[in-house]
């Protein structure tokens, strides 16, 4: 499911679904778009997250609780 404003504008939020219960992955898992995806990395790695990986064009971050959400390149 796709929550966004009436006018389309961001930020948007995506609920999927899945079969398998909870084990060690979060159940929310935040895709974040930015126009400069290294430069929104290393802004959010100054304000506390964590990189974890590069994964073609995007990055993983994680919150210092751990909860982990992706940079995207927007679209």
């Amino acid at each position: 499911m796709l929550v966004q404003s009436v006018s389309g504008a961001v930020p948007r939020l995506f609920f999927n679904k899945v079969p398998e219960r909870k084990r060690t992955k979060n159940r929310v898992h935040l895709d974040l778009w930015a126009e400069d995806v290294e430069a929104e990395a290393e802004r959010l790695t100054r304000l506390g997250a964590s990189r974890k990986a590069r994964v073609q064009d995007w990055v993983v971050m994680a919150d210092p609780e751990g909860n982990e959400f992706d940079i995207l390149p927007e679209e």
